[in-house]
C-alpha cells in the first residue's frame, strides 16, 4: 500500500428534475403535505386535520389507495385521486438467504435501481437501507463504491424502501388499530449504497417520517446513519436526526485510511475524531459504533486495535467487527478467524464492545459491502480497482 489513492471527488449532483402529473405524496414531511394540501384549495383551517387523516393511512395502515381512506368525503377523496398518487419504489427481484436474509432490488423513477437488505434476528429485524444510486465515495474495499454515483434518492424514495419490506413482511395493522405486536422490522440503518450525509435533507426528511408516532413509529434509538466522516453534517445529523450514529473506521493511521475511505484527506482522522467526541453530548446518543472491516494484512494487526483503543478514548463507543466481504475483483482478503478474535480480545480488554458481525446473506450478495445495482453495475477488473485504491 504504497501509492496514493484518489481523493474522492465533490460531488454536487442535479436535483432531479419532478416528473409532471400527479405529486407523490410519499416521502413529504407533515408540513410540505399540508403546504401541498393548501395549494390544490384545502382550507388551510383544515389542512392540519386532513394531513393527519392522509398520514395514518399511508404511513399507520399501509393504504394505497384513496378510495380506502373512509373517514375522507368521496368528493375530496376525489380531488387527491385527481392531484396526488402514493407511489414507492418498484420491486424488481427479490431473493432470501439459506439464513433468512431478504434482498431486494427496487426501480426508482429514471429506470434506476438501488437494493435494500432485510436481516431477521432474534428479537429484532433490520432494514439497510440506502440513500444514493451508486456511491460517492470510492472506498477500496467496497463493492458499492466501485459503482459511480449517478443521483441522489429522494425522501419518497428513501422512506419508500421502509414501505417496500413491511409490504413484504406482511405486518401493516389492521385498519383502526395502533400498532403490530412483535414488530419484524424494528430497526432502519442507512447503511445501504451510498453516503447518507451526501444527502442530508432527503435522508432526514425520510427519517422524520419513520420517527412520527402517527405512522411508522420507529424511535430515534432504533436508527443508526453510517457515515464515512462527513464532518460538517455530523453535529447537524445530532440537531436535525438524532438518531445513533456509525462511523465507517477502518484504519488506525491517516496513511491506510486515505487508502482505505478517501474521504480521510479531507477530514483526517484528528478531525473526525474531534466531531464524534461532541457528538453523543449534543443527540445525547448512548454510544457512538465504530464499524471496522478486517483486512488480511492490511488493519488488523495487535498493533491497530492498541492505535484504535488509544483513538477513541473518551468516546462513548462500542466496536463492530466486520469479516471483510468478498466481491468478484476485491483487492483485498479477510483476515483469518484467529487474527480477528486477537484483535477483538484486545479491545474487550480495554472496556469496549467488540462484537464480530456475522455476514448475513452472502449467498445472495446482501452482505456489507456488496450491495451493487445490476443496472449500474460497470464491471472494473482486479488491476483497474487495484490502482485506484493505490495498492499497484
Amino acid at each position: 500500500m504504497s501509492a496514493t489513492a484518489p481523493i474522492t471527488q465533490d460531488v454536487h449532483t442535479m436535483p432531479r428534475k419532478l416528473p409532471e402529473g400527479p405529486q407523490n405524496l410519499i416521502g413529504l414531511t407533515r408540513e410540505a403535505m399540508r403546504d401541498a394540501l393548501i395549494a390544490q384549495g384545502v382550507p388551510e383551517k383544515q389542512a392540519k386535520m386532513r394531513v393527519g387523516q392522509i398520514w395514518q393511512w399511508i404511513y399507520g395502515w399501509g393504504v394505497r389507495d384513496f378510495a380506502e381512506m373512509t373517514n375522507l368525503s368521496k368528493a375530496f377523496r376525489a380531488e387527491l385521486a385527481e392531484n396526488f398518487v402514493i407511489e414507492i419504489p418498484e420491486v424488481v427481484t427479490r431473493q432470501v438467504s439459506e439464513d433468512g436474509t431478504r434482498k431486494y432490488l427496487v426501480r426508482i423513477a429514471g429506470g434506476h435501481e438501488v437494493e435494500i437488505v432485510y436481516i431477521p434476528e432474534e428479537g429484532r429485524g433490520t432494514l439497510c437501507v440506502s440513500s444514493q444510486v451508486g456511491c460517492t465515495l470510492t472506498c477500496s474495499f467496497c463493492h458499492t463504491g466501485t459503482q459511480k454515483l449517478v443521483r441522489n434518492l429522494t425522501a419518497g424514495e428513501i422512506i419508500g424502501q421502509v414501505l417496500v419490506a413491511r409490504d413484504d413482511l406482511g405486518e401493516w395493522p389492521e385498519i383502526g388499530a395502533k400498532h403490530v405486536e412483535g414488530r419484524l422490522l424494528s430497526n432502519i440503518v442507512l447503511m445501504g449504497m451510498g453516503e447518507p450525509l451526501y444527502n442530508f435533507e432527503n435522508v432526514r426528511d425520510a427519517m422524520k417520517i419513520a420517527m412520527d408516532p402517527e405512522g411508522i413509529q420507529l424511535s430515534r434509538r432504533r436508527i443508526t446513519l453510517s457515515t464515512s466522516g462527513v464532518v460538517p453534517e455530523i453535529a447537524r445529523t445530532a440537531e436535525e436526526i438524532g438518531c445513533q450514529l456509525a462511523i465507517s473506521f477502518h484504519a488506525t493511521t491517516d496513511e491506510v485510511r486515505d487508502k482505505l475511505v478517501p474521504i480521510n484527506k479531507k477530514w483526517n482522522l484528528e478531525v473526525l475524531l474531534e466531531a464524534l467526541r461532541a457528538y453523543p453530548k449534543v443527540s445525547n446518543s448512548e454510544r457512538i459504533t465504530f464499524e471496522y472491516v478486517m483486512l488480511h494484512g492490511v488493519n488488523d494487526s495487535d498493533e491497530d486495535a492498541h492505535r484504535l483503543v488509544e483513538l477513541i478514548k473518551g468516546i462513548p463507543a462500542k466496536i463492530n467487527l466486520i469479516p471483510f466481504n468478498e466481491w468478484p475483483g476485491a483487492p483485498y482478503k479477510r483476515s483469518s478467524n484467529n487474527r480477528i478474535r486477537a484483535f477483538s480480545e484486545i479491545i474487550y480488554n480495554a472496556g469496549y464492545a467488540s462484537p464480530v458481525r456475522k455476514p448475513r446473506g452472502e449467498d445472495i450478495m446482501a452482505a456489507c459491502g456488496q450491495l451493487k445495482s445490476a443496472t449500474e453495475r460497470s464491471r472494473k477488473s482486479r488491476k483497474q480497482i487495484e490502482a485506484e485504491a493505490g495498492l499497484s
